[in-house]
């Protein structure tokens, strides 16, 4: 028990044994959906459903247990949603490349992040964004997991006329997620420690009373994951005509990620006076490591998840939460499916107040200077609505720089910011 204080530095960071734990069970309960939508969504290439779920298992498992005991921060690491759906629905099905192909190509970024972190490009970007683009991201990630969790629940629904519009409250997705998010707003309101978690269990708990979820089990053996392992093609992901799509997966998870991280980081108090933090270089190496580790276990780009905050919200400060999210995934290769019977009704609930809690980071951006605040504004509605944190990201980088050229300020705009701001107007105008 000493040891494992002293590793993760419980007393420097002001948290303890408990809290670790019941920070890092968070976060699993809230990305356990990985498990399952991942090879749902990937399986449509030809892949095998089952090899793909223990692929996807170990690549979350194995990074984001290195994340806690190299980093000792509480990050989380999955495959990640709209990477794998690029993957598939556009590399494989709308490009014609094969999976394997594809997987080649997944590897190759993520080769290509290691480089850009060992010579400190995606440090300098972090470094480079201003204090209101940093809260705006975390303000902006809030809204785009509040929306992941409405729509999963179904109570925000596509609509031809409007765009969105409320869907149908008498089912029991959306109504079972109101009385969560009722639960978790009254015990968090009361201050009770874990409000999120037990926010879950008892909407799970209710699932299985009101029969809308069934118990399946507990025990399984894990599939067999041979029929992916190995089987990238980086030859074939070398050709000419594939730059296009290496860089896709390059920026995607490059902007993605350092949005995360520093949305997340803010949330939790860990940044400092730069707006980075301390160990952001093994940070953003674990993630690279994670896409490279990923493609040879046969998944798509792994990254740093924004459930993270689930757990940062109820506490979570060291790398011990990491140890336990990770530990839980390899559980979850023999208990599949428990983790398959947590109802997104349970989890949807979590994902809206971590959502309320990152939004809180806008109380700290000067709505009265409107170079800092459009931009940050434009930060934080592109994520929702275009459904992108890194578009979200790319939309600040070129209104800051613009305001403040405009206005005379340009020398608040750092070298950095004015070469991504050229690259973004160039991404927008040229690139699908």
């Amino acid at each position: 028990m000493e040891f494992i204080e002293r590793f993760f530095r419980f007393s420097e960071k002001g948290t303890d044994l408990k809290t670790e734990v019941m920070a890092g069970v968070t976060t699993f309960m809230t990305m356990a959906y990985i498990i399952f939508v991942n090879p749902a969504i990937l399986s449509k290439t030809g892949m095998d459903f089952g090899a793909v779920m223990v692929a996807t298992i170990l690549a979350s498992g194995i990074t984001t247990v290195l994340m806690g005991l190299w980093v000792n921060y509480p990050f989380a690491l999955a495959p990640g949603m709209g990477l794998n759906a690029y993957f598939t629905y556009t590399v494989v099905m709308q490009m014609g490349y094969s999976w394997q192909v594809a997987l080649g190509a997944v590897f190759i970024s993520g080769v290509c992040f290691l480089v850009l972190t060992f010579i400190r490009v995606r440090q300098m970007i972090v470094y480079a964004i201003p204090d209101s683009l940093k809260l705006a991201t975390a303000a902006g990630i809030g809204l785009f997991i509040a929306l992941i969790g409405l729509k999963e629940a179904g109570i925000i629904v596509a609509n031809s006329a409007t765009l969105v519009s409320l869907g149908q409250l008498a089912r029991p997705n959306a109504y079972m997620t109101v009385l969560g998010l009722i639960i978790m707003g009254t015990l968090m309101g009361r201050g009770i420690k874990g409000a999120v978690l037990w926010g879950i269990t008892i909407n799970w708990f209710l699932g299985l009373v009101f029969g809308f979820i069934k118990f399946q089990g507990i025990f399984s053996m894990p599939p067999d994951i041979s029929p992916i392992f190995m089987k990238l093609d980086i030859r074939g992901a070398l050709n000419i005509g594939f730059l296009e799509i290496i860089f896709a997966f390059l920026f995607v998870d490059l902007f993605d990620t350092t949005g995360t991280l520093v949305g997340v980081a803010h949330q939790g108090g860990f940044t400092d006076e730069k707006g980075g933090f301390p160990g952001m270089d093994r940070a953003l190496s674990v993630d690279a490591i994670g896409t490279i580790l990923g493609s040879l276990l046969g998944t798509s780009t792994v990254t740093t998840y924004v459930e993270s905050g689930a757990g940062v919200a109820v506490g979570g400060k060291t790398g011990l939460a990491s140890v336990v999210t990770g530990l839980l995934f390899f559980c979850s290769l023999f208990i599949a499916p428990i983790a398959r019977s947590i109802p997104v009704f349970a989890t949807a609930p979590a994902l809206i107040v971590v959502g309320v809690m990152m939004a809180g980071s806008v109380a700290h951006i000067e709505w009265t200077d409107f170079t800092e605040s459009v931009p940050a504004f434009m930060v934080m509605i592109s994520m929702p609505f275009t459904y992108s944190i890194a578009t979200g990201i790319a939309v600040g980088f070129v209104f800051y720089p613009a305001l403040k050229g405009l206005t005379g300020r340009y020398r608040e705009v750092s070298p950095v910011m004015w070469v991504l701001a050229v690259l973004f107007v160039c991404r927008f105008l040229y690139l699908r």
